[in-house]
């Protein structure tokens, strides 16, 4: 009975399924990467629809369409911009910026962070112009699309976000590997790393950062729940 019995109801907007395993461990799973759970008083919802906006949104129209939503909240793996955070950390977000459309979503915390939300994966060299443009500290896909389906429903945005890579680190360009549902083609992105060497060391270090991050990143949204007033 979703929203039922006077609990607020919390949608949570994931890209990928690691980013919410530590999170949903136990919930109930529902058809494709969902699950509904709960987070001390609140009733969740956890979806993670795929990379980029237009999984964002779908995931975001999967909660909506299951019952009321009090809040809407984006989670999940950024990767850092400046060497003032650091992967495997998670960190509350208080500003998001869509670079595509120059808007910006406020979450009401005082955190003092801000993340910006690009159309592809950024490198090390836009890491630094981003940095420098909009004195940002992370970078993810998602995120300012869950926050103008918020704004639209006239619910609060909440953002939580794990750190998987460094600002420094010189990672593939994964974009050329997303499929049009916002999937990691894995196949071909192992065949494209197994020739280059080079990426070895930086992946194999994000992939051990991404599991910490997400283990941080379930004790940051449990924190941010427990004491957000919601409605």
């Amino acid at each position: 009975c979703p929203g039922a019995c006077g609990m607020k109801r919390v949608g949570i907007v994931a890209a990928l399924p690691g980013e919410l395993k530590p999170l949903v461990s136990g919930w109930k799973k529902l058809d494709g990467d969902a699950w509904t759970g709960a987070l001390g008083d609140k009733e969740c919802m956890a979806v993670a629809g795929g990379m980029d906006s237009n999984a964002a949104t779908r995931a975001c129209e999967q909660i909506f369409a299951s019952g009321r939503v009090d809040a809407l909240m984006s989670v999940g793996w950024a990767g850092a911009l400046s060497c003032g955070v650091k992967p495997p950390d998670a960190y509350e977000i208080e500003e998001v910026i869509d670079t595509r459309t120059g808007e910006r979503f406020f979450t009401g915390q005082e955190q003092g962070l801000r993340l910006v939300t690009l159309d592809h994966v950024a490198g090390v060299a836009e890491k630094r112009r981003l940095a420098e443009s909009y004195r940002a500290v992370m970078v993810d896909m998602e995120a300012a699309t869950v926050a103008r389906l918020a704004r639209a429903r006239d619910v609060p945005f909440l953002c939580c976000k794990g750190i998987s890579d460094a600002a420094t680190d010189v990672l593939p360009d994964f974009s050329k590997f997303i499929s049009a549902k916002g999937q990691l083609r894995m196949p071909a992105f192992l065949a494209y790393v197994a020739v280059r060497p080079g990426y070895w060391g930086n992946l194999a270090r994000m992939g051990a950062n991404s599991q910490k991050a997400a283990i941080a990143l379930r004790a940051l949204i449990e924190k941010v729940l427990e004491h957000e007033s919601i409605g």
